[in-house]
């Protein structure tokens, strides 16, 4: 958004200041899982372990809204919207298209964080659009939105699973020997919303596609 105020002193000319305005723009970020507890700690409920990290950091913690959890704070003057959609993963279009409408936010200020089997372990992959690859979550925010040009952080999960095993493995809880890994990637997708929010996509895409946190 841009503002101009201008000013004017008899006998001198004009006096235009522009003011970009980009740090009072909103942002929903939305971290995909399903709500109770036999679901924490749980590959498919990364989404969740993001934006609780992240409420943490700015020391915003959630309250119950309608069809989320919510949590609110300012990040250097932009507004930050967080949702847990409560609604289950296969209908968190709803939660999404609700919040959107209701904090008044633009589709292009959304960014939905979600775990992604085809993507390994030691990989973080932000992308500006795509499919639902399969994804449930995604599926159901895309038929809300009927449109699939929204941002996404992928959180590789890997599928080190045996044939017929991927529900419960998805479903499933990390293994010790890859917390450490997930951990790392938590800490590092808190600060790609971040670099996204605060210096936009393509620089949040630079900074993280290229990362492999197995090494």
């Amino acid at each position: 958004m841009l503002i101009i105020i201008s000013s004017s002193f008899p006998g001198s000319f004009s006096i235009c200041r522009l003011f970009l305005l980009g740090f009072m723009e909103k942002f929903l970020i939305v971290g995909l899982g399903n709500i109770g507890s036999e679901y924490d700690g749980t590959r498919h409920n990364i989404g969740f372990q993001v934006v609780d990290y992240l409420a943490r950091k700015h020391s915003a913690p959630f309250q119950t809204g309608r069809l989320a959890d919510v949590s609110h704070f300012k990040l250097k003057g932009r507004s930050m919207v967080l949702i847990k959609p409560t609604t289950y993963m296969n209908l968190s279009g709803k939660a999404v298209r609700y919040w959107l409408d209701k904090e008044n936010i633009a589709p292009r200020n959304l960014l939905v964080i979600l775990d992604d089997l085809a993507i390994p372990l030691s990989k973080l992959r932000l992308r500006p659009s795509g499919s639902d690859g399969g994804h449930n979550g995604l599926k159901s925010i895309q038929e809300s939105m009927a449109t699939v040009n929204y941002p996404r952080l992928r959180f590789g999960i890997g599928a080190s699973y045996p044939k017929g095993g991927q529900v419960e493995f998805v479903l499933g809880k990390w293994d010790e020997a890859e917390i450490p890994v997930v951990e790392k990637k938590v800490e590092k997708a808190a600060e790609v919303v971040e670099t996204y929010v605060l210096r936009g996509l393509e620089p949040a895409m630079n900074e993280v596609n290229k990362m492999d946190f197995g090494t």
